[in-house]
């Protein structure tokens, strides 16, 4: 892929109080301009920013209804009702689900949990799921990670004498369900401070705002905030304002003293010896947990997640681990003919967006296929399966782009849809989609801005190998956890050299493990170019090149460091 790169000299101003930060936090001027980018301003910013505390979270009790969520929760456990925690099949649903019923069954034993099952029900809230509700006597549901427009599957439970507490994040209607309470900082009406939480994040909100009215102390909660982690890590919020403060919190507590089945997770996933990051949880935790309910049902997900022995728990992480296994070999098929199809739209160089549609792809992978879409035409993709006589799938962004307001110019053509700015999900009548798409491009093509259609790279500052140390590397890590807008700074550096020892490597040598130098000290760094053994030819010819990269700790020798080289620029000519 041919990336650009971006990066722009701060003006005079900037400069300067990126400076003044950098000399109070003691870091390097480079990093200064990091705190300034995210929004820092004072010394007492960049203290709260370094060291988040659990006491600065917002009162779970401005959220609209949540006094009502409190009191309707408390009459259930007042009058002994039967209480289901439900939730989405996601990670972020099975989080949520985990966190809430781990919490409340220490103060109650009327409560059982309800993944519905993706191939069975579909997303969201079931009639089947509400029918069982009433019939084992359920009288209160807290659904958590969807709900937000089941307003006719509401009024349905209703009807049977089930009310609903939605505790959800996603994008509201402008007609509410009538539920007992529906806790969402993305409701219109909406007065709480921070509207980025997670499904998981609002149940935790929820749950501390629960534990307030009945004087439970708050260090009970904070004990599950490794799942908010892995929720938040997982469903790509931002890693900004009350988002950051759990996740900071909830990798301490992953690292220091995780819960049995999140424990048993990282064991399967070989992480046990290392200090675990947000991208662990995006690339090793978080796809386990939702293989299960992507390839069977995510409530064995739940089931180890709340498991408190951990042998049973291990068997378990095995068991989703195999799910995962055979998700991969999913994942790279469908792949493969989705990239196929795609080259085969017609005109597909000029078009903005890309929609394909297969009945015969499996449901439980067709998000991550647009994902892959997405990275290799950089557009925003949907890519759509067959299931009970419709078609059903997702939607991917690129970014900055809204997909989710894309989908909605098309509701007329849905049947349901929902979702976030950076990911979607709908279904539709199989005679709807060729419709859908062309209006789904039209709406791309005139709302994509002519920078989001390309391959980019954005260069925080640009280094010199003498500032590139471990020093520098703790002040860098200072800054995790990284996510969205607190990414993980990419730095370059300019005309370097091979130090004469690099080379291709890898299975299929395709990557290249580089020793560099560049032209203002002899220091050798090390690094890593994955997938560019296409410069190796280059780079052996001694000649200068630039290379953009993020700085990570070298797994293999503790107290060193490694260059991750994003991308390779050759200086065919002066620059």
């Amino acid at each position: 892929m041919i990336y650009n790169w971006n990066y722009e000299e701060p003006d005079a101003k900037v400069a300067e109080e990126a400076a003044e930060l950098a000399a109070a936090a003691r870091i390097h001027p480079a990093l200064g301009r990091l705190l300034h980018e995210r929004g820092m301003r004072t010394p007492a910013e960049v203290t709260q920013f370094f060291r988040p505390q659990l006491t600065t979270l917002h009162d779970p009790f401005l959220m609209n209804d949540m006094d009502k969520a409190v009191d309707r929760l408390n009459e259930a456990m007042g009058k002994k009702e039967r209480i289901l925690v439900y939730g989405d099949y996601d990670v972020d649903g099975c989080t949520a689900v985990a966190l809430v019923y781990k919490f409340l069954r220490q103060y109650y034993s009327h409560i059982d949990y309800y993944i519905p099952d993706r191939y069975d029900e579909g997303y969201g809230i079931s009639h089947k799921s509400i029918e069982m509700a009433a019939e084992s006597g359920v009288k209160l549901v807290i659904v958590l990670d969807c709900g937000i427009k089941a307003v006719e599957e509401i009024a349905y439970a209703k009807s049977l004498g089930v009310d609903f507490i939605i505790c959800d994040h996603h994008v509201p209607d402008d007609v509410l369900p009538e539920a007992a309470a529906i806790l969402n900082p993305k409701r219109h009406d909406n007065h709480y401070p921070y509207t980025e939480l997670s499904g998981c994040g609002v149940g935790f909100k929820f749950m501390q705002a629960f534990a307030l009215n009945n004087g439970i102390e708050f260090n009970k909660l904070t004990s599950l905030l490794d799942l908010c982690a892995v929720s938040i890590a997982s469903d790509i919020v931002p890693v900004m304002g009350e988002n950051r403060i759990l996740a900071y919190h909830g990798l301490r507590c992953l690292n220091s003293n995780p819960s049995i089945g999140l424990r048993a997770i990282v064991e399967v996933c070989g992480l046990t010896e290392r200090e675990l990051t947000m991208n662990d949880i995006v690339f090793k935790i978080g796809p386990r947990i939702n293989a299960s309910g992507r390839m069977q049902n995510g409530k064995e997900a739940v089931e180890l997640l709340v498991e408190k022995d951990y042998p049973v728990a291990l068997e378990k992480a095995h068991h989703i681990n195999v799910y995962n296994e055979a998700r991969k070999d999913l994942d790279k098929q469908i792949t493969e003919e989705a990239m196929e199809q795609a080259e085969k739209i017609p005109h597909m160089k000029e078009r903005r967006s890309v929609v394909i549609y297969n009945e015969s792809w499996h449901k439980g992978v067709i998000g991550i296929v647009a994902s892959r879409l997405t990275e290799q035409f950089y557009r925003p993709a949907v890519v759509l399966t067959c299931s009970e006589g419709m078609a059903t799938g997702s939607a991917r962004s690129v970014s900055g782009f809204d997909v989710y307001k894309a989908v909605q110019s098309c509701e007329e053509l849905l049947e349901n849809f929902g979702g976030h700015t950076y990911a979607a999900g709908l279904t539709l009548k199989v005679e709807n989609v060729e419709e859908f798409s062309e209006r789904f491009e039209a709406y791309v093509a005139s709302h994509i801005l002519e920078e989001q259609t390309k391959a980019s790279i954005d260069i925080h500052a640009i280094l010199d190998f003498k500032d590139v140390n471990f020093r520098f590397y703790q002040q860098l890590k200072r800054f995790a956890p990284f996510g969205p807008m607190n990414e993980k700074p990419v730095f370059c550096t300019k005309k370097v050299y091979d130090y004469g020892t690099s080379k291709v490597v890898g299975r299929g040598q395709e990557h290249i493990k580089l020793e560099l130098v560049d032209d203002k000290s002899n220091h050798v760094m090390n690094g890593i170019a994955f997938g560019q053994s296409s410069q190796a030819r280059y780079i052996k010819t001694r000649q200068s090149f630039d290379i953009c990269y993020t700085i990570e700790e070298n797994t293999h020798k503790r107290g060193d460091i490694q260059l991750q080289i994003i991308d390779i620029r050759p200086r065919t000519t002066e620059k």
